[in-house]
């Protein structure tokens, strides 16, 4: 099955903690880094997800937001420090490619948040992502 969705990163699960509804899947890259899912907890259940089953997680290029600086305070949980590869720029919107430890991620931004942060090639970002956006399919 072919998917529109430009962030596709394989990994492993390392925890799944449910809740009532909603699960928290925890997700080492194959980079490395560790991604955070919420999903729900028939979702945990179809997929049979456990410590150690091979995921890809899924992240559409509109949910990852870049920021050029300290992030702090917020409530984000997936930060994935990366370097700008490449800038694609369009009269309202801008596709920037990162690279990331082990793999690449793809930020569908404004053109205007290019031009305030920056942004060109070889600049250092962090991609952030909420876990509500993350999604995870069975490797």
């Amino acid at each position: 099955m072919g998917l529109s969705i430009r962030n596709q990163l394989p990994g492993t699960v390392t925890s799944v903690t449910r809740g009532e509804a909603m699960a928290t899947v925890r997700v080492r890259l194959d980079g490395g880094q560790v991604v955070t899912a919420a999903v729900t907890r028939d979702a945990v259940d179809d997929l049979a997800l456990a410590e150690g089953s091979a995921v890809r997680t899924l992240v559409k290029a509109t949910e990852v937001a870049l920021a050029t600086g300290p992030v702090e305070g917020l409530s984000i949980r997936n930060r994935l420090p990366g370097t700008v590869r490449e800038v694609a720029t369009g009269a309202a919107m801008a596709s920037v490619r990162v690279a990331v430890e082990g793999a690449e991620l793809t930020a569908a931004i404004t053109t205007d948040a290019v031009a305030d942060l920056g942004l060109a090639e070889g600049s250092a970002v962090t991609a952030l992502f909420k876990s509500t956006e993350v999604s995870l399919s069975a490797a």
